[in-house]
């Protein structure tokens, strides 16, 4: 008996050490997210990396409208000179006679459009040869859908695969490999990737969407581990709604953050963060997604039963009011 006893007191000593353990290790971790956030969202505010350091010229891909043409602007801002890239040469010009009146920056255009596949790099590749470039944004994107669709529901659906992938996949590659190797041989350098909220888990009914944004998620992640080492950082920004085309058919939403705020914000993370929502707003939705929408929430049966409800009602006023089924940033 008095063994029996003193097997129960081990075990009941054994089971307060491991709670307390347990206990101390999630306090620790709470703390040190808590520290990091407060770093990267709050202390980025009052101490920003001088962005200069990292050369002369910043491009900018997507530059014409929403979070691409506001980083545009935030960089022009800062002191560097910008080099503009999209589809219509326009609004190319008008973005560029803008920066350069309001903030005195030299600025180049391309236009090209993203979806065409890999025959419009090598002409990319020549314009921005012999150029001293610091930063790189790739921010163009394209949506599957303007709104939820089932992934064989979408309109020309064949060639709306090639576009997204060519679009959201094919540009932040090839854009990469055009300007690594001279960051590389001046020993500095910034590239900033964007993802997406809806590449962090998997959302059904943009799903093609949601899987090029873990490609971008991963991709941005493995590189900045093989390139820190070079002096080379890779930001991945995985941003919330942010007013752009993507979104524009949200309407008024207190969730909706205004680019150039974003812009302004996600840029002050650079120096503190290879992985960012962008902004403390984002990074509290983001954290109340994750404890109320977890992955087997999102993949349910009720949870697809609901978005398809949701979706037939979108598709209808999509409908009524005759408004684009897609959606891009220029």
């Amino acid at each position: 008996m008095e063994l029996l006893a003193n097997i129960w007191i081990s075990a009941e000593s054994l089971a307060i050490i491991v709670g307390y353990t347990t206990l101390v290790y999630y306090l620790l971790k709470w703390s040190w997210s808590c520290w990091c956030g407060f770093k990267v969202y709050v202390l980025s505010e009052f101490w920003q990396v001088d962005l200069r350091t990292y050369g002369q010229w910043a491009v900018v891909t997507g530059a014409t409208s929403g979070i691409g043409l506001a980083y545009a602007n935030e960089l022009a801002k800062r002191g560097l000179d910008i080099v503009l890239i999209s589809r219509s040469m326009k609004k190319l010009h008008s973005v560029a006679a803008d920066i350069e009146r309001r903030y005195g920056r030299q600025t180049r255009v391309i236009q090209t459009d993203f979806t065409r596949g890999h025959q419009i790099y090598p002409a990319i590749e020549d314009e921005l040869m012999d150029m001293e470039i610091g930063i790189l944004v790739n921010n163009v994107g394209i949506n599957y859908s303007s709104v939820f669709s089932n992934f064989a529901d979408v309109p020309n659906c064949e060639q709306r695969i090639t576009d997204v992938i060519n679009c959201n996949i094919l540009s932040l590659t090839q854009m990469t490999r055009i300007v690594l190797p001279q960051m590389v041989e001046r020993g500095r350098g910034l590239i900033i990737n964007m993802s997406s909220e809806a590449g962090f888990q998997p959302q059904p009914m943009v799903t093609l969407y949601s899987a090029t944004k873990i490609f971008v998620t991963y991709f941005s992640r493995c590189l900045n581990a093989e390139y820190r080492p070079h002096g080379i950082t890779v930001q991945c920004v995985a941003p919330f709604m942010v007013e752009s085309n993507m979104t524009r058919h949200v309407g008024k939403n207190p969730l909706l953050k205004r680019a150039p705020e974003f812009a302004r914000e996600a840029l002050n993370t650079v120096g503190y963060s290879t992985y960012t929502c962008g902004c403390v707003s984002h990074a509290l939705q983001h954290i109340a997604l994750c404890i109320f929408f977890p992955d087997w929430v999102r993949l349910s049966s009720f949870c697809m039963r609901r978005m398809e409800v949701y979706a037939r009602g979108e598709h209808k006023k999509l409908m009524e009011a005759g408004a684009q089924y897609f959606s891009k940033e220029e």
